[in-house]
C-alpha cells in the first residue's frame, strides 16, 4: 500500500468521525498486514494533532488470524475527550447509528512511568507500570460498518474502533495481583449479554499492559504518565444501538452503566 493511499484512508476516517457520518464501504485498499494498519492509523493521529490521547484500547486478535500477523492483541488511541467518569452519575456516549457500535466489560489500568524505566518482562514487572485500576466500559464504534467482520488490520486502521471510555469504581491495590481472579456480567438494558471471567482474557490486564509498551516502542510512541489502558473485552463484544443502557457488575467490586446515543451528523 502506498503512503499516499493510507494517507488517503486515514483522512477518510478523521473526517467521518469529525462529522459523526458514516461510511458505506471501506475508504480505500485494505491493509493487509499490521505494519501497514498501524501506518493508517499513525497517519489519523498526525491529522488529529493537536487533540489529547487519554489512553490506548487493547483488543484481541482471534485465530487464525493471531497465526497468520504473528500477534493476539491490537491497539488503538483513545482521546482524552472520550474518557468520562461515572462517578458523577450515568454519562451518555455517542456512537455511529449506521457503523458499527458495540460495548465491552474491560478493566482500566492507569500507566505511570518509573524510573529507570525498563520493559516488563512480564506480568509483576507490569504491575511497576501502573498506578490505578478501575473498572469499565468500553465503548467501540466506527463509521465503517465492516470494520470488526473485514479483520484486525482494518480495525486497527480506523483508530482500533474505539469511540470512548467510562471509567468505574477502583479496584483496591490489594487486588491487583489476582485480577484474573474477578468474574463479570455485562447487560444491555435487563437482558444478560455475557458472563465470563478475566482469566480467560490471554495473559490477562497485565499482559495487555505489557504488549501495549511493545508496540508503542515499535511505533516510535513514548509512553505518558496518566495513560489509561483499557486491557480488553472480558465477556465479549456486545452489539449496541442508540438508546440501549449498557451495563456491567463486578463481582466483589461495583457496578457501572452508560447510555448510547447517535452521534449528531
Amino acid at each position: 500500500m502506498a503512503d499516499d493511499t493510507g494517507t488517503m484512508t486515514a483522512r477518510a476516517f478523521v473526517e467521518a468521525r469529525r462529522a459523526g457520518h458514516s461510511l458505506a464501504a471501506y475508504p480505500g485498499e485494505r491493509p493487509q498486514d499490521l505494519a501497514e494498519a498501524y501506518r493508517i492509523q499513525d497517519a489519523a493521529l498526525a491529522l488529529w494533532r493537536p487533540r489529547a490521547i487519554g489512553g490506548w484500547k487493547v483488543g484481541r486478535i482471534n485465530p487464525p488470524d493471531d497465526a497468520r500477523l504473528g500477534t493476539d492483541r491490537l491497539a488503538g488511541p483513545i482521546f482524552a475527550d472520550t474518557i468520562v467518569d461515572a462517578s458523577a452519575g450515568e454519562p451518555v456516549l455517542r456512537v455511529f447509528a449506521d457503523g458499527f457500535a458495540a460495548g465491552e466489560a474491560e478493566l482500566l489500568l492507569r500507566l505511570r512511568v518509573p524510573p529507570q524505566s525498563r520493559f516488563p518482562r512480564n506480568g509483576f514487572e507490569a504491575l511497576g507500570w501502573i498506578d490505578d485500576v478501575r473498572i469499565g466500559l468500553e465503548i467501540a464504534s466506527s463509521p465503517y460498518a465492516g470494520i470488526n467482520a473485514d479483520g484486525a488490520c482494518v480495525t486497527v486502521s480506523d483508530h482500533g474502533n474505539n469511540a470512548g471510555l467510562v471509567l468505574g469504581p477502583q479496584v483496591t491495590s490489594e487486588r491487583w495481583s489476582e485480577l484474573r481472579s474477578i468474574d463479570v456480567e455485562t447487560r444491555i438494558g435487563a437482558d444478560v449479554v455475557g458472563r465470563a471471567s478475566v482469566a480467560t482474557m490471554l495473559d490477562g490486564p497485565l499482559g495487555a499492559v505489557r504488549f501495549l509498551l511493545g508496540n508503542l516502542a515499535e511505533r516510535g510512541i513514548e509512553p505518558q504518565a496518566g495513560w489509561w489502558v483499557s486491557s480488553g473485552a472480558i465477556t465479549g463484544v456486545h452489539p449496541i444501538k442508540p438508546g440501549d443502557c449498557l451495563a456491567a457488575r463486578f463481582i466483589g467490586i461495583g457496578e457501572i452503566s452508560c447510555r448510547v446515543e447517535a452521534m449528531s451528523g
